[in-house]
């Protein structure tokens, strides 16, 4: 890892722990039939970081923040991880925009 992406990382965790129980709750409106108990650890971290970047970090294009969390997903997760994080986090950024 790149030192030059340390103080990034530490905001998106200091951000993470701050706000928890608001993410989960948001992740929980865009999980059709699912709970966030019943997901993979890598699928729920995936989503919750990705929340994150689309919920409290402006100077991240929220499509770009979509596509980062796809591709952890793709790296860590399992085969159904990239498509199921994608229509969370595409419904969340959907419903963000229109302000539900």
């Amino acid at each position: 890892m790149s030192p030059r992406r340390l103080p990034y990382i530490r905001k998106l965790l200091l951000l993470l722990d701050e706000h928890l129980a608001e993410i989960d709750g948001t992740l929980r409106c865009y999980l059709d039939n699912w709970s966030l108990d019943r997901l993979s650890r890598i699928d729920r971290a995936v989503l919750r970081l990705g929340a994150v970047e689309l919920l409290y970090l402006e100077e991240i294009p929220q499509k770009v923040a979509i596509q980062e969390a796809i591709l952890l997903a793709e790296a860590y997760g399992g085969d159904e991880s990239p498509r199921f994080v994608n229509g969370v986090l595409d419904a969340l950024y959907k419903g963000n925009a229109s302000g539900v």
